[in-house]
């Protein structure tokens, strides 16, 4: 079976780069957007990258692992991904160029394993993501996970 397609979004943002780049990397507004959840996250190559948070039964749950594999603020993020405890991992990158007066953010999410289970959730929750931390950064607000 084929590798599975890459996800690929791009997002404007209304904002400055370096304002962009503090939206995905910072403890506050991951907790925010990804509703408790703490980012921990060093930003150089090899660099821990796990969003942990309180799970259904109350304890530490590791809701997604990754590790750092390219850091280059504020223009490039990339990293790799697995959902929960699941061994299959998969690679993200964030790309951030300025436009004018605002910033256009691309992701791509690529490099499935065949049958991650992760890829439909990936699917559809990159665009609720990506257009909360863009309304978070937009106007320091954002709306509710579904």
């Amino acid at each position: 079976m084929a590798e599975q397609t890459p996800l690929q979004f791009v997002f404007y943002f209304g904002a400055p780069v370096d304002k962009v780049w503090e939206g995905f990397v910072s403890a506050e507004s991951n907790r925010i957007i990804f509703g408790g959840a703490e980012l921990e996250v060093e930003l150089r190559s090899g660099g821990p990258m796990n969003w942990v948070g309180p799970g259904a039964d109350g304890k530490l749950t590791t809701y997604v692992r990754g590790e750092v594999l390219r850091a280059e603020p504020p223009k490039l993020l990339q990293y790799t991904f697995s959902l929960g405890a699941s061994d299959k991992v998969s690679r993200v990158t964030i790309e951030l160029v300025p436009e004018s007066e605002a910033t256009k953010v691309s992701v791509v999410h690529d490099g499935w394993a065949e049958g991650d289970g992760g890829y439909a959730s990936c699917a559809d929750g990159w665009p609720r993501i990506l257009s909360r931390l863009k309304t978070l950064v937009e106007t320091g607000k954002t709306f509710k996970p579904h």
